[in-house]
């Protein structure tokens, strides 16, 4: 994997994210991978393999014009790579906006799909 390929996968995440289409999901992750959204999460709480990330994914629907998102790679080595960027839930009703600043630690096969995603994250202070 190179920068440009990590940039690739990233912005086919944010795509697979706002189109909440099962095969775009599923093209990102390998049949085998871990998906750890709560990177402090007890281990039983991981999700393992490809069709039981799609499920989490679309379990949790996040409508498309609800959020922005922009993640690059931050570095990259071999098969590794770590992503930063931000996730910002917009504004709605009663609900605040929301601003997570993010750093993803990826793993990828030999075709690119990512075998490991861990996302750790951070809410940012709310102004005033």
């Amino acid at each position: 994997m190179n920068r440009s390929d990590v940039q690739d996968w990233l912005d086919r995440y944010v795509a697979a994210w706002r189109s909440h289409d099962p095969e775009q999901i599923g093209r990102l992750f390998a049949e085998g991978a871990v998906y750890r959204y709560n990177p402090y999460a007890d281990e039983s709480q991981w999700v393992r393999g490809r069709s039981a990330i799609v499920q989490a994914w679309l379990e949790d629907d996040d409508e498309p014009d609800s959020w922005e998102a922009s993640y690059e790679p931050y570095a990259v080595e071999g098969d590794r790579a770590v992503a930063i960027g931000t996730s910002r839930y917009l504004a709605s009703g009663e609900t605040p906006e929301a601003t997570y600043h993010n750093a993803f630690v990826l793993r990828f096969d030999a075709d690119g799909a990512c075998t490991e995603y861990i996302d750790y994250f951070l809410l940012a202070k709310p102004p005033g």
